[in-house]
């Protein structure tokens, strides 16, 4: 969903998932991955070192003639050019923008002169000049790609209409010589294509792993600081305790007057601190998130709490089992679960007509949980591919103009896969609306709240 509407503890979740769409958008202008400057030097070095190896094995051990003077010179011009570029002592220097754009450039016309001497697109190695295109789909941005695919398709060109022809057999007919450079344009193009794609779909996957990421670490310091609320409030009591009855018994003793009012006042402040600190002693022990039990209908009641309004559609509930088998007992309170339920329940009310069902139901194995709209039901384009954090489709779009399925979609799939549920979902059958079931296994649900990776690395308590 492109909106999450969450309870006051995720009451900046709607302005999160928000900028996240914003952020993870794809823009022509945005670079894709940035790549270090040893990572350059050392794929420049390996071509070189691969270009004179190649060299001299077809020169000397297959004693085929070869203008050896020139190819050296333009292999030496890589080399030297390398050479410098790694004793700028930058090795970790993320290169991006202009300045990759000219790395690759540079190294197109490098292994463009070598095939210029050596036959041109009629060399086997001329599928070198696909390497630069698939870095620059992957690394660049659409419009510096461009130019170096450009670039590619300039040098292609140029060595297919003038090389230097090797010495041997005839030369090829035109029409072979045509085919060559329309397969290797084709292959220029279509690996850029290919890993550019790549490339969207895993900054795509990784910024929506973010937001899940963001989302519960910022529940996790909430309850952090509720448990330190609780400690704070139990080691001020006392002291504050010993501050009120010191209080009272100058009150008793003191003559009326300014002082006997000063005791008075310090009295009534003890007593206002004492009810807050209450306040926060409560709210630290409600709000341990990790370790707390929670009844399966409570844990239904505040997954869909914002939506329990006057206003809007009308969200009930049904326990309906589905065997003999008692229902589950208390829950450990997984604010994955929860989190994820409640984003399921928002995208229900926000298509629904008038009411959206949630129907809990169980068997000897497993819990089910099933959510039911009213509404139009989801389009047949958007169906195939829902779950994906930005789905490009021309009902997503018309969708996501009202703050449509995506990117919550996603994190909410995520986040209640994460902990060990299984969703599956569909339109009803008879009856206009979309449903959405999710699935657990029993002993899934009594388990410590688990671990999930970050896009980072970094473990994060769910």
């Amino acid at each position: 969903m492109g909106r999450i509407m969450m309870s006051p503890l995720f009451e900046n979740d709607a302005t999160l998932s928000r900028d996240m769409n914003k952020s993870s958008a794809i823009s022509g202008n945005r670079p894709m991955e940035l790549l270090r400057i040893r990572t350059i030097t050392n794929l420049r070095w390996f071509a070189v070192i691969g270009q004179l190896t190649v060299t001299l094995l077809v020169r000397f051990g297959m004693g085929y003639p070869l203008p050896l003077g020139p190819i050296l010179s333009v292999i030496a011009i890589g080399a030297a050019v390398n050479y410098f570029v790694w004793q700028q002592k930058r090795p970790n220097k993320a290169v991006a923008g202009n300045e990759l754009a000219g790395h690759l450039l540079f190294d197109v016309l490098q292994i463009g002169g070598i095939l210029f001497l050596t036959g041109g697109i009629g060399n086997p190695f001329a599928v070198w000049l696909i390497l630069p295109s698939m870095l620059a789909a992957f690394a660049l941005d659409i419009r510096r790609a461009g130019v170096v695919i450009v670039g590619i398709v300039l040098v292609l060109t140029l060595i297919a209409l003038w090389h230097s022809p090797l010495p041997g057999p005839e030369q090829a007919s035109p029409l072979i010589e045509l085919g060559s450079w329309a397969a290797l344009l084709l292959g220029v193009v279509f690996t850029a294509a290919y890993a550019r794609q790549v490339a969207i779909s895993q900054r795509r996957l990784s910024t929506a792993l973010d937001a899940a990421h963001g989302v519960l670490a910022r529940e996790e310091r909430l309850t952090a600081v509720g448990g330190l609320a609780a400690a704070a409030a139990h080691e001020l009591g006392t002291p504050l305790a010993t501050i009120q009855v010191t209080a009272r018994e100058m009150e008793r003793e003191l003559p009326d007057g300014p002082l006997k009012e000063d005791a008075q006042l310090l009295i009534s402040q003890t007593q206002r601190c004492q009810r807050i600190l209450t306040r926060l002693s409560e709210v630290g022990e409600s709000g341990d998130a990790r370790h707390a039990q929670i009844a399966l209908e409570e844990l239904l009641r505040e997954a869909a709490k914002p939506f329990l309004t006057p206003k809007g559609p009308k969200v009930s509930f049904v326990f309906d089992p589905r065997s003999d088998s008692a229902p589950p007992d208390q829950l450990v309170r997984n604010p994955a679960m929860i989190y994820g339920l409640r984003t399921l329940i928002e995208n229900g009310v926000k298509f629904a007509r008038e009411t959206v069902r949630v129907t809990a139901s169980w068997d000897s194995n497993s819990l089910f949980v099933t959510i039911e709209d009213d509404g139009h039901g989801f389009p047949h384009d958007v169906l195939s591919r829902l779950g994906e954090p930005f789905p490009r489709t021309d009902s997503y779009r018309a969708l996501n103009g009202k703050q449509g399925l995506g990117l919550g979609f996603f994190i909410a799939k995520t986040l209640l896969e994460r902990s060990g549920a299984s969703l599956t979902f569909g339109n009803r059958l008879r009856l206009s609306g979309a449903w959405v079931e999710v699935r657990w296994p029993l002993v899934r649900l009594h388990e410590n709240p688990i671990y999930m990776e970050s896009t980072h690395g970094e473990p994060m308590s769910l």
